[in-house]
């Protein structure tokens, strides 16, 4: 079996920053890419950081320069930092880890159970 699980979100000011840590455990031969996506109710989960097992990071305009992913592969995990937060940040965030759980099998994605971010005075 492979576990994904999210940690760090909470209740924070606007300005402020945070830092969310995934780790995956189980039976892992290889993981891929691995990144951070985020849904409010009535709208669909976006991806808002990812990053691949050469370390190439992407990320859309709306966090561009105040959200940075990384990560350590010896840990299975990845982390989430993020600075300047706005109300619009406010939403579940989850952890999406895409994986192998051997040599010969296909890479296929796991997801976190999600951690709440609420931005607010």
């Amino acid at each position: 079996q492979v576990q994904v699980v999210e940690s760090g979100g909470g209740l924070v000011q606007p300005g402020t920053s945070l830092r969310l840590s995934c780790a995956a455990s189980g039976v892992i031969f290889r993981i891929n890419t691995m990144g951070w996506y985020r849904q409010v109710p009535g709208k669909q989960r976006e991806v808002v950081a990812s990053i691949t097992n050469g370390g190439f990071t992407t990320y859309p305009d709306s966090v561009k320069d105040r959200f940075t992913i990384s990560r350590d592969a010896a840990k299975n995990t990845v982390y989430l930092q993020m600075n300047s937060l706005k109300p619009d940040d406010t939403a579940v965030y989850y952890c999406r880890a895409v994986i192998a759980r051997s040599s010969v099998g296909a890479f296929i994605p796991y997801w976190g159970q999600g951690t709440q971010v609420t931005v607010s005075e």
